[in-house]
């Protein structure tokens, strides 16, 4: 389930809210056991998602590196050669 959490520091382009917000709510459905919450808990399961992605958003703002920003492309670009080779559709 959370295997659309993907590290969002020191990237070019930066991530966005939407990248924050996407991986808070992976967060959210992992920890709860929920998926798509039921009525009752509808309420609390969003509002921790908006929470959580306003304290990575936070993190993200006042983490420090010297390193150089990676680049998204490259890094996806990676993970596919990296998954034909593990799957064997090299």
């Amino acid at each position: 389930m959370c295997r659309n959490i993907r590290p969002l520091f020191n990237y070019d382009p930066p991530s966005t809210q939407e990248d924050s917000y996407a991986a808070a709510l992976q967060f959210v459905r992992k920890v709860s056991g929920y998926t798509k919450p039921s009525k009752a808990n509808e309420a609390i399961f969003y509002k921790s998602v908006e929470d959580i992605a306003d304290k990575v958003e936070h993190l993200l703002a006042h983490l420090q590196t010297n390193a150089p920003p990676r680049n998204r492309q490259e890094e996806i670009e990676r993970a596919r050669e990296r998954n034909r080779i593990r799957f064997g559709q090299a």
